[in-house]
């Protein structure tokens, strides 16, 4: 197959329409990695450029076999044409485009007592995307993204979740009041994360339906969402620390609300 050289070749403008979001049914997939996590997890792919030193290191030949094996189209590329489809700084030498996995709301709850992360107004990629790896880590049962999110499935907001968002059931919300009525309406008690004056963490109980609450980075969850909230947490934390980033307090609220339902006593 030849290479293909040309930066005005088609495919980089297919590459970098999905790298800036403008493909609604297309995610950019950046790196070894993450599309063998994509892979394993059966997401399409719908095509992939690689440059021909990536594609003769030892470790990408059983990902290249995999593609194949799935009918995915691979093309090579030259250095430079790869630097145009990469959004990184420094290539990885290997991208692919696949079909946006779907919504899935339905999932999130379905299972019996659901734990489900609401991240409202997360504009950092990186940080929606660890929240999503935590979420998954700690047993959550899904993420919403509400409001003025980051797209989930934008490239930063993958490599942030190093496979999690192709396994982990995500759905997107208009606002965050339309996210909370959701979970209301299947039965979520909402816990609200705030930096101060709420309960201890480890005095609140955290098992049975549950919607917790995780505002941006710098407004946090709003003053309207907390007060009709069921239970406001805050993280203990020693002075002079006020504020943990969003993916840390997601993570312990994560973690202690996993710990109590591995209780023998759990309800």
């Amino acid at each position: 197959m030849p290479t293909i050289t040309s930066r005005q070749n088609p495919i980089v403008a297919r590459y970098r329409a999905a790298a800036r979001g403008e493909q609604p049914d297309r995610i950019l997939i950046d790196g070894a990695h993450l599309i063998a996590e994509a892979l394993a997890a059966g997401v399409t792919l719908a095509e992939t450029a690689v440059t021909i030193a990536a594609a003769e290191r030892p470790e990408l030949v059983h990902l290249l076999s995999g593609l194949e094996r799935a009918d995915v189209e691979v093309v090579t590329v030259s250095p430079a044409v790869m630097d145009a489809l990469s959004p990184v700084r420094t290539s990885s030498g290997i991208v692919a485009l696949a079909k946006r996995p779907l919504a899935d709301e339905a999932s999130i709850y379905s299972p019996p007592s659901p734990l489900v992360v609401v991240a409202i107004d997360i504009q950092d990629p990186g940080n929606l995307g660890a929240i999503g790896r935590v979420a998954e880590a700690a047993g959550a049962t899904g993420l919403i993204a509400a409001g003025a999110c980051a797209d989930p499935f934008g490239w930063k907001a993958l490599r942030g979740s190093m496979g999690s968002a192709f396994r982990l059931p995500i759905a997107t919300a208009a606002s965050a009041d339309d996210a909370v009525a959701a979970a209301r309406a299947r039965g979520c008690r909402i816990v609200a994360t705030v930096p101060r004056l709420g309960r201890s963490l480890f005095e609140v109980k955290l098992t049975g339906a549950l919607a917790m609450l995780v505002g941006s980075e710098g407004a946090g969850v709003s003053q309207g969402l907390i007060e009709s909230a069921d239970e406001r947490i805050t993280i203990p934390m020693h002075a002079p620390v006020e504020s943990l980033n969003t993916s840390i307090a997601a993570a312990l609220v994560l973690y202690e609300a996993n710990r109590q339902r591995a209780a023998p006593d759990a309800r």
